[in-house]
């Protein structure tokens, strides 16, 4: 049933992709003051957020896969992620924090948010249990790289004929997304590289310190002088209706492309561990024997190609 709903899904896929395209090179109106080259932002932006929501899959993932080692430790991350939700849920209503929250960003939001985030949290757990929540975590990494990478490609393609330089190395945004970058190829490496029985826990303990880096990357340019444009959405700013419409259809269209992709390197990546996993047991076994099978009992296997 995958195999055959795979093709079907990923012709769909280019279909939506190749109709975002249309609209953001011919339908979506011309930036007054950026002219054409404004056109950029149906990919960067889009990139960018769906690097970002993969990141914080790979850190859920992580945190569940280090809590797991054992059931009482696991119970007291459960509880406190339902209180750090209930938290999340009700301070931004709270005059205080309430005013300390960005222009445009209404305490609605952030609630709703944080009850997201925790039932995406459960929802994990729930749907990649045991050694699946290190296979989600690894595939969400790499194509989580992927898309920051053309994030980190598409901006100054984007920053050249407006700023009129390739790269700001005092800019808050780009030098954080920068060291977001480094920090899961680093990851990335130590899961190539890494032959340690503790491979496993020391990338997941290193993507709980690099996801503290999105939310950095997301809000510097809400509290950081920066040469980045300003937030037109939840940020006080302002887009024509038409653009945020092409906006968000390209951004659904390539949820759909990196869904794919991660369905695919999840099923690469478990099927390589399956045979890691037979290899193992055949090594242990002695020449392929069946375990508690003697030697003595062996039949020879003719190798005759006739």
């Amino acid at each position: 049933m995958t195999s055959k709903l795979f093709p079907i899904l990923a012709v769909l896929t280019a279909i939506f992709l190749a109709y975002a395209f249309y609209l953001a090179m011919f339908i979506a109106p011309t930036d007054a003051l950026q002219g054409d080259v404004y056109r950029i932002i149906y990919y960067h932006v889009p990139s960018a957020w769906t690097a970002f929501l993969l990141f914080f899959i790979n850190f859920v993932a992580s945190v569940q896969f280090l809590a797991n080692a054992k059931p009482s430790t696991k119970r007291v991350v459960n509880w406190i992620v339902i209180v750090v939700g209930i938290i999340g849920f009700i301070a931004p209503f709270f005059p205080q924090v309430k005013a300390q929250l960005p222009t445009g960003m209404y305490p609605s939001s952030v609630a709703t948010t944080a009850l997201i985030i925790v039932g995406l949290y459960f929802l994990v757990g729930k749907l990649f249990p045991g050694q699946k929540l290190d296979m989600l975590a690894l595939t969400a990494a790499e194509v989580g790289v992927v898309f920051c990478t053309v994030v980190l490609v598409t901006g100054p393609i984007w920053a050249r004929p407006v700023w009129g330089i390739w790269w700001a190395p005092g800019d808050i945004r780009l030098t954080s997304t920068l060291v977001l970058w480094l920090i899961y190829v680093s990851y990335l490496v130590l899961r190539r590289f890494s032959d340690s029985a503790q491979t496993q826990k020391l990338a997941a303990v290193l993507a709980v310190f690099g996801a503290l880096d999105v939310p950095q990357v997301y809000f510097s340019i809400w509290f950081f002088r920066t040469q980045h444009p300003q937030p037109v959405i939840g940020g006080g700013g302002s887009i024509d209706p038409r653009m945020l419409h092409v906006l968000l259809l390209s951004w659904m269209a390539f949820l759909c492309f990196a869904s794919l992709i991660c369905w695919s390197r999840y099923n690469l990546e478990r099927l390589r561990r399956e045979v890691d996993e037979a290899e193992a047991l055949e090594s242990l076994n002695g020449s392929g024997l069946p375990a508690g099978s003697n030697a003595s009992t062996r039949i020879p296997v003719s190798r005759s190609t006739k």
